[in-house]
């Protein structure tokens, strides 16, 4: 591997590791990306020259760390954080020593990073989006994409929250034991949309970013023994599993999209199917479902099936009425839609879909109109079909899923 590609890779595996341990240091979230960020343009220059060092990450995270206190030195606040970097580079070293499993979770830097991020005092989507800019490395078009809002329309959002962060002394922390339960939807919010957005990237060439999905379970654990008696918290982590499971047979070796009744279900991942389902029980026995829960119990459904014909629809149906409820957004509608469909008829799947609230909400949403598509395709309707898949077509941004819909699209006009 190259200089250049050890780079490239410390950046997509460390930078959030790095970036939530230089805004422990600093403070301050614009000082720490600024810092990373001159980091890797000094490594791009000596790295190929010098040599990669033993410890990359490490080296990258000593350096923005010196960047940082060159510019905190020419600012007129260094009095006032200096403190802060002498303090972290102390605390850093006796961590090393630190035995205790609840010390590590509880200096666990990006566990502190997405509980600061996600403080009551600020807005739910702001809390969400700032998460995956710093700690999820996920760039602004991919989190404005996320929210279906423009790309500047989520820079604003961005420059605006971490403004108020420092102007309102938001502390970087975990919250205290009496504090959590509040921070705890926002937080599993995050985690799921770091997961999503690895599962299903939203645009590129690759449909996983399994960096991104590994990134979002570890830290779904590391919540899971922060909150243990949280039955959401278990949900979502049970739900990451049962889907991440499945992950390697969600592409051909060609790269190509395989949907989830063609899957070679042999290489699903036994670990972890046998693992969700037992953190789903956990989590039910606790007897305060919430939609987490009812997403894992579906998920688990999903793949204890070994055939798609077993899989047991009216079952997810139900799971699905009972979260509509719970959670009553079109997105949950639509998917409520896909297995009545399959329970009972494409025909009853599409009265659903075709209900005006649903339609409206989802209108710019490719997936809408690529179920939209399939339920029309198994019907026959293969001209209004074809409709929906170039609808569809045009609204993803991810070369995958425009390759799986293409290919569709010529089935239906065959």
């Amino acid at each position: 591997m190259t200089a250049v590609e050890t780079i490239e890779r410390v950046f997509r595996e460390e930078s959030g590791r790095i970036l939530a341990t230089l805004i422990r240091a600093c403070g301050d979230f614009d000082l720490a990306e600024e810092a990373m960020q001159e980091a890797f343009a000094v490594a791009l220059k000596r790295w190929p020259r010098d040599g990669v060092p033993f410890n990359p990450a490490a080296w990258i995270t000593t350096a923005a760390r010196r960047k940082a206190i060159d510019r905190l030195r020419r600012d007129k606040t260094f009095a006032q954080k200096r403190h802060l970097l002498e303090t972290d580079a102390v605390l850093s070293a006796l961590a090393k020593d630190e035995d205790t499993t609840e010390m590590t979770q509880l200096r666990d830097d990006r566990l502190r990073l997405i509980f600061t991020c996600c403080h009551p005092a600020l807005a739910p989507e702001a809390q969400i989006a700032l998460t995956l800019r710093t700690l999820g490395g996920l760039t602004t078009p991919e989190i404005a994409r996320a929210f279906l809002v423009t790309e500047a329309t989520m820079a604003q959002r961005l420059v605006r929250v971490k403004r108020k962060i420092r102007e309102a002394g938001i502390p970087y922390r975990v919250p205290p034991a009496h504090a959590l339960p509040e921070r705890l939807q926002a937080v599993l919010a995050v985690l799921y949309l770091i997961f999503n957005e690895g599962y299903t990237a939203t645009s590129g060439d690759a449909l996983i970013r399994r960096d991104l999905c590994a990134e979002a379970i570890r830290l779904g654990r590391l919540l899971c023994q922060l909150m243990p008696d949280e039955p959401e918290a278990l949900g979502l982590l049970a739900l990451m599993l049962l889907q991440d499971a499945r992950r390697e047979a969600r592409t051909s070796p060609a790269g190509e999209l395989v949907t989830l009744e063609k899957q070679d279900r042999t290489i699903w991942d036994g670990d972890e199917i046998t693992e969700g389902p037992d953190v789903v029980y956990r989590a039910l026995k606790m007897r305060r479902a919430g939609p987490y829960q009812l997403h894992a119990s579906i998920a688990a459904l999903h793949c204890q099936a070994e055939r798609p014909e077993d899989t047991d629809w009216p079952q997810i149906a139900a799971l699905y009425s009972e979260l509509l409820r719970l959670q009553p957004t079109a997105v949950v509608a639509l998917n409520r839609a896909v297995a009545v469909a399959m329970a009972e008829s494409p025909a009853e799947g599409l009265r659903l879909l075709d209900d005006g609230v649903v339609g409206d909400e989802l209108a710019e949403y490719h997936l809408y109109h690529a179920t939209r598509a399939d339920l029309l395709r198994r019907s026959g309707q293969y001209v209004e079909a074809a409709h929906a898949y170039r609808r569809a077509i045009a609204l993803t941004t991810n070369d995958v899923e425009r390759i799986y819909l293409e290919k569709r699209l010529s089935e239906v006009l065959g």
